[in-house]
């Protein structure tokens, strides 16, 4: 494991970039061997990382918590102020064969002021401190979230990395708020999937009922962006 007081070359989901100022946030990242578990199923793992900091960093900092899929941690009451963004999980597989295992990086806001965040299109960036929470103590956090992953990791592997069996997938699906939602999905191409999240399924895939009634799966890796839909 390896953690950053200042992070000034984050990399996201499709090389997005991102800077966290010095002692505002959390930048960790830690090497998993799943083995056992097929390979097929280790794209649960950065899920498992946004359920196990959902609960983790709720009950630590006292705000609410959810995910917007697949793996954008939220803060904040939906309708309050300093609702959006606090965290992104970025999961990837290095080597092949035996020798295979994963990089989980999580990056947390925690007491970034406005000023400090990025500018995002779509759903703002915030901070634990502007969503309201009790405690910013980074240490504290940064316990709670890594015992809280370990215990997540622990059942998900001795399950053979099942996502029902584990539990996993209906604790994700609690802190999904993109499940029950109108969205917009943009894909490659400049192809658009637009409807309702209605599921996420055993391959950690988002299922839209679009709005002729057909139901799609979309992987994260095929996805662009998803957003809410007004239409």
């Amino acid at each position: 494991m390896i953690t950053a007081d200042f992070q000034g070359a984050g990399r996201g989901r499709r090389d997005r970039s991102w800077v966290s100022p010095p002692r505002a946030g959390i930048s960790v990242s830690m090497l998993l061997r799943p083995a056992p578990v097929p390979v097929t199923r280790w794209g649960w793992l950065s899920l498992l990382a946004g359920v196990a900091a959902a609960r983790a960093i709720g009950r630590v900092a006292e705000v609410a918590m959810a995910l917007k899929w697949p793996n954008d941690l939220l803060a904040g009451e939906p309708d309050g102020p300093g609702f959006g963004k606090v965290a992104g999980i970025l999961a990837e597989v290095i080597g092949t064969g035996d020798e295979a295992a994963v990089v989980l990086g999580i990056g947390l806001n925690v007491t970034n002021t406005a000023d400090e965040l990025p500018v995002r299109t779509g759903l703002p960036a915030t901070s634990l401190r502007l969503a309201g929470a009790a405690n910013t103590d980074r240490d504290t956090l940064l316990r709670a979230l890594l015992r809280q992953i370990a215990t997540d990791y622990e059942r998900w592997r001795d399950a053979g990395g099942d996502p029902d069996e584990s539990g996993l997938r209906s604790a994700y699906q609690e802190f999904c708020q993109t499940v029950g939602q109108r969205v917009r999905v943009e894909l490659p191409n400049g192809r658009e999937l637009v409807g309702e999240g209605v599921d996420v399924d055993e391959d950690g895939r988002l299922v839209v009922r679009g709005d002729g009634g057909a139901l799609t799966a979309v992987s994260a890796g095929d996805v662009t962006h998803v957003r809410p839909s007004r239409g």
